[in-house]
Formats: C-alpha cells, sequence, structure tokens
C-alpha cells in the first residue's frame, strides 16, 4: 500500500504539511549534523551553504538560478562574498567563472540570503551588512526590444536580503520582542526582508510590518513567502552591456 497516496486521499492539506514538515526536519538535522561533526568552521559553513542552496533549487521556478558568489556591477565594484544569490540565469550570464568561483551582475540579483548556525543580534547585523555591500552596487536599465516595438527600462527595486538558520539564541525565539527590535535597528540599506529559525518560526517583513509564521512548517513557510515575493518582483532589469565593455576599453562603442 502507498501510505502517502492514502494519507493524501483522506486529509490532503495534513499530506502538505506533515511532508513539508519532514523536509524541514531533514535539513535541521543535516545543519546539526555539520555543526557536531565538523572541526573547521569555514568548511562547516559551505556545507551548510550547500545544504540550503540545494533546497531553494528544487523549490524555485527554472527562471532562478541559486549559488553562492560574489556579485559585481558595470564600475567593477564588488560585494562581500555571498552564501547563497538568487540571479537571473536566462538573460545574464555569470562572469570570469573559476571552478565555483564566479561574479554576478548586480541587475541580475534578486535576492540574497546569508546562513549562520544560529539567529541572534551578531549575526542578523551581519546579514545586514551583506546585504548593503550588494545594494550599494550600481545597477543599469536599458530599454528592451521587441517585435512590435520597445519597452521602457524597468525600474530597480530593492534587492530582496535574509537570513536562514537551524536555531536562535532568543529565548523566546522570533516571537520575542528582543528580536523585532533587533530587525527594526537595521536601516533600510541592510534591512532584511525574510528568514526562518528551523528550530522556531519564520518572518518577513514584505508587507511593511514583522510576520512571524507559526511553531510549526517555519520552512514552508519561508519558501512560499519567498516565492511570492520574487512574483510581485517580476523579471530582472536589462543589463546595459556597454558600461560594463567600457571598463575594458575606450567605451565599448
Amino acid at each position: 500500500m502507498n501510505t502517502a497516496k492514502e494519507i493524501s486521499k483522506i486529509d490532503g492539506k495534513n499530506f502538505l504539511r506533515e511532508a513539508l514538515a519532514v523536509e524541514q526536519d531533514v535539513l535541521q538535522r543535516k545543519l546539526e549534523l555539520s555543526a557536531r561533526s565538523i572541526t573547521h568552521n569555514g568548511v562547516m559553513g559551505e556545507v551548510n551553504e550547500k545544504h540550503f542552496v540545494e533546497i531553494l533549487q528544487r523549490y524555485l521556478p527554472r527562471r532562478y538560478a541559486v549559488t553562492n558568489g560574489i556579485v559585481i556591477d558595470c564600475n567593477g565594484s564588488t560585494s562581500d562574498q555571498i552564501d547563497a544569490v538568487i540571479y537571473d540565469p536566462h538573460y545574464t550570464p555569470t562572469l570570469l567563472d573559476q571552478q565555483s568561483h564566479r561574479f554576478i551582475p548586480a541587475e541580475a540579483v534578486y535576492a540574497v540570503l546569508e546562513v549562520k548556525p544560529t539567529l541572534n543580534k551578531g549575526y542578523l547585523d551581519y546579514a545586514g551588512e551583506k546585504a548593503a555591500s550588494v545594494r550599494r552596487l550600481e545597477r543599469t536599465s536599458v530599454p528592451i526590444r521587441h517585435a512590435g516595438g520597445e519597452y521602457a527600462p524597468k525600474p530597480l527595486f530593492q534587492i530582496i536580503a535574509g537570513i536562514v538558520a537551524a536555531n536562535v539564541d532568543w529565548v523566546d525565539g522570533c516571537a520575542s520582542i528582543a528580536f523585532e527590535n533587533a530587525l527594526q535597528a537595521l536601516p533600510k540599506e541592510k534591512s532584511l526582508d525574510c528568514g526562518v529559525a528551523l528550530s522556531d518560526r519564520a518572518f518577513n517583513t514584505f508587507s511593511g510590518s514583522i510576520k512571524i509564521s507559526g511553531a510549526t512548517g517555519a520552512l514552508a513557510v519561508f519558501i512560499f513567502s519567498l516565492l511570492h515575493q520574487l512574483q510581485t518582483v517580476g523579471t530582472a532589469p536589462a543589463v546595459d552591456w556597454l558600461r560594463y565593455g567600457a571598463v575594458l576599453g575606450d567605451g565599448g562603442t
């Protein structure tokens, strides 16, 4: 007998809820295993990033790619190293790829996420700094030609930023006033729009106020709220490649 099939017939909502809860439990156990078995902090961080990137790659539509990397702009300025960058792979190539090292043009970036062992004020500030290093970069946007004419340059949106962790340090978790205060203290450039502590809850500020999920299904809430926000953002702006070319020559025209 196919147990999953039978459960889905009886209560489809509960089937979906429990299946996603298992996904969260598996990810949390992987992160806990790396914390207990990997003695080098840098290696542990890389392993945890890969675990989380795999989850995102499974749930995000193919129009999005996810990787770690450094974001670069048309002036050659670069961001800090980012744990997980969600970007447009269709119209925008990565640059100067060498094994796992790559530069991602700033125009292609939809979201940047940091993967940390726990949520606390220090890591919120750290993730905010990482987000700011990307948001400070210049992004171009040029008209898009089509069979019937030309679309105007797409207005630039604020790049989504977030944080993912196995645990949370506050006693009351993400539901605590201390957590909300730490999140609200981040200036706009360093603001974090979403996040999740797998042992606790998910949060997002997409509606303008802080929304905290229930105590179960935090990973699912995080993923689906991120998917919704990506839909809201729409497509990435068209890159002005001549600006990038100008860095290499006398104007690239």
